[in-house]
């Protein structure tokens, strides 16, 4: 099982995803391909110090490429996108 620092890669800042987390409170990341919902809750609440309420996972297939005649396939990647309870939030833009 990977640490929680290899659980949880980056999050996912986008315009969608910064609506989701103002209207609902749900915030997205990209997550290691093994991780379980267990493991991205318990992540999340032990490096942000917050309440997970709900965990839904997607698995997002590589695109194929192509560079002349070199073709090749970008890597294959996990989203999480965690809701937290009421009045949990979590500031992604700190230093």
């Amino acid at each position: 099982m990977a640490t929680i620092h290899r659980t949880i890669i980056t999050p996912i800042v986008t315009e969608q995803t910064s609506a989701a987390y103002q209207d609902r409170g749900e915030y997205t990341f990209r997550v290691a391909p093994g991780s379980t919902k267990f493991a991205i809750k318990k992540a999340i609440e032990e490096l942000f110090g917050v309440k997970v309420t709900g965990v839904w996972t997607s698995n997002h297939r590589g695109k194929e490429r192509s560079v002349g005649r070199t073709q090749g396939r970008r890597p294959h990647w996990k989203k999480a996108i965690v809701t937290l309870r009421d009045g949990d939030t979590i500031d992604i833009f700190e230093a």
